[in-house]
């Protein structure tokens, strides 16, 4: 792990900091190597509120946008154009701005139009908000009187849903996914004896699909076994035994854990003659909440409402480790039971890590200081204040999801199908497989 660390200092390991009742109510940086003059105190606490989470019982993971980004960036090329850029032959997961610009380019003259007719506002519009975009789209389209310009309105909406689901699906099947993979190896090999790790994510896309593929862990997702699958909240109650020659003898089997969807997958489709929801990658109709204001409606509607149920239920248990990564707390459904579960459980240690979330100076920004969303978040700030009046259970980590996978404490060694699937991926960057 040391040696991922160092290569991440070396990419501008400042930029990574922690915050926590042990902090003093500030910020602090892990060091740089030339700096290194003994221990790194951000660092140990890194680790510390890391390792305290991961051991809980009961272990939580939230993901969001942030967790995508990374997936087929030609990081070379961002060194220069200080942009994410694609591989040569790849796509990457596309962020707010870049829906907001290829719905200005699908628009092309109407877009101006239906800026007007939204009456969106014009900060919204500088900020590339295509949420609040189609939201006000949406009302407008119910209220606007006149036929023809509601049928510009109902055209942007569509063709920028398609817009959504079209670029969502950046995978390929051999595309990589390491540290989604690293971060299962993490989280699904903890005892058997504990409760199997649980991740939600609001992401649409597979990331965590392939690399359970690549992997070869189990992902208990919903969905039956049967052909087609076929989507029942029955099948997360259900787990995975070995069983020997002995038929009174059976074990829990590692490399398992419980995958839930908050928004949707790409490649769920909703049958129209039996009206249940079934797994179909090819799907040109996908059950997805849409980015607008009415998602909270939606995510209490099926299957949505089962997730929401399943992350309310599962930050509520006793001795509950609470892992976010990449979750920028815009979404108030999801916010609001998180901040619930924190006044209410007293058990319950919570991570929060967004590269976002501390400030940033001109030159840590391309020339612009930004404000971190720790005073600027509604939820976050109130996370904050608690950290700042001595909360222990909470903390604050402003780094990157593939900076923080690899400070999560290795908990088992690699088995051997581990060590060897390793080799195989090892032996293909290479070209000689």
């Amino acid at each position: 792990m040391d040696h991922l660390i160092n290569e991440m200092r070396k990419r501008g390991g400042r930029e990574m900091r922690v915050f926590s009742y042990r902090t003093s109510g500030a910020w602090i940086a892990i060091q740089r190597p030339e700096e290194e003059v003994g221990a790194d105190s951000a660092l140990d606490e890194i680790r510390r509120v890391l390792s305290d989470t991961l051991r809980c019982s009961n272990l939580v993971v939230l993901t969001g946008l942030g967790t995508s980004l990374h997936v087929n960036v030609d990081h070379a090329a961002t060194e220069v154009n200080k942009k994410r850029t694609a591989q040569p032959g790849k796509f990457i997961a596309p962020t707010m701005w870049d829906l907001w610009e290829a719905a200005r380019a699908e628009s092309g003259a109407d877009f101006p139009r239906v800026l007007a007719l939204s009456k969106l506002p014009e900060s919204e519009q500088e900020k590339g908000n295509i949420e609040a975009l189609l939201s006000h789209c949406k009302a407008a389209s119910e209220f606007v009187d006149d036929e023809s310009q509601r049928d510009i309105i109902t055209l942007f909406i569509e063709k920028t849903e398609r817009i959504v689901r079209d670029r969502v699906r950046f995978l390929g099947a051999a595309d990589e996914v390491s540290v989604h993979a690293d971060l299962l190896r993490r989280l699904a090999r903890r005892s058997s004896r504990k409760v199997r790790s649980k991740i939600f994510t609001t992401n649409y896309d597979l990331c965590f699909e392939h690399a359970a593929r690549q992997g070869r862990y189990i992902v208990v997702d919903g969905f039956s076994h049967t052909t087609p699958q076929v989507f029942d909240s029955i099948y997360f109650g259900y787990d995975i035994v070995k069983r020997e020659s002995n038929p009174d003898s059976h074990d829990f089997i590692s490399n398992v854990f419980q995958l839930y969807k908050l928004h949707g997958s790409i490649d769920w489709t909703k049958n129209s003659t039996t009206n249940e929801i079934e797994k179909d990658p090819a799907t040109e109709s996908p059950v997805l909440v849409y980015p607008r204001n009415t998602k909270y409606e939606l995510a209490f509607e099926q299957p949505y409402l089962e997730m929401m149920s399943a992350l309310q239920a599962a930050i509520r248990q006793p001795d509950t480790g609470l892992l976010i990564m990449g979750f920028g707390f815009n979404d108030s459904h999801i916010s609001e039971p998180i901040l619930s579960a924190i006044r209410s459980n007293l058990s319950l240690k919570v991570v929060i890590c967004d590269p976002a979330l501390s400030n940033k100076t001109a030159d840590e920004n391309n020339g612009r200081a930004q404000a971190g969303s720790d005073t600027q978040n509604p939820y976050l700030k109130k996370t904050r204040y608690l950290i700042e009046h001595g909360d222990a259970r909470l903390a604050l980590i402003s780094g990157t999801f593939e900076e923080v996978v690899p400070m999560l404490p290795d908990i088992a060694a690699q088995t051997d199908l581990e060590q060897h699937l390793e080799r195989v991926r090892m032996l293909r960057g290479e070209g000689n497989v």
